[in-house]
């Protein structure tokens, strides 16, 4: 019994010791500032802030930001309920497509990009960038896709889809975030 206490107060003291470490850290400021390319518009800036995403361009409009992959058969079959709900609010709504790149991690050769926005007729900004993946880190680490956020004309968060979500399902978010 004894034996049992000073083994278990010996590797409790050195979890202490070694759990302690007085080395300063260094931290790093997340960026917070983004410029996304779109093929479809000029570029954009992205701002995050306490409220959510300040959409610089687009301000005043509800808008969807979509992480996408030109290779998802998902990704795929929401772009025809995509492209209805621009044309339908085109005036008050705004869709900016985030591709997450290649299967293996890599960023897509904009031939391919261009290619797919050309086979799609997508109509919406779609962007191919490195700085597509840090803007997934900053939403929460978006890992699976298709993932989309919709942003009120404040720029707040209302609504989260993950997966392909009925056409009709987000119309009603979309309708919501109007005010209408």
């Amino acid at each position: 019994m004894q034996f049992k206490k000073l083994t278990f107060l010996l590797i409790l003291i050195i979890l202490v010791v070694t759990g302690c470490d007085s080395k300063k850290e260094t931290v790093v400021k997340e960026q917070t500032k983004f410029q996304i390319s779109s093929q479809l518009a000029p570029q954009l800036t992205l701002e995050k802030n306490d409220i959510g995403i300040d959409f610089k361009e687009l301000k005043g409009k509800v808008i969807l930001l979509n992480f996408f992959a030109t290779w998802c058969p998902p990704c795929k079959a929401e772009i025809p309920h995509l492209i209805r709900l621009k044309d339908k609010y085109k005036d008050n709504f705004e869709i900016v497509a985030l591709n997450m790149g290649e299967e293996n991690g890599t960023l897509s050769p904009q031939e391919k990009v261009n290619a797919f926005i050309n086979d799609y007729m997508i109509n919406y900004h779609v962007s191919n960038s490195k700085e597509n993946f840090k803007i997934s880190d900053i939403m929460g680490n978006v890992r699976v896709i298709p993932t989309m956020f919709l942003f009120d004309t404040t720029g707040k968060i209302v609504q989260k889809y993950v997966g392909i979500v009925p056409e009709e399902m987000m119309e009603t978010d979309i309708k919501k975030a109007l005010g209408i």
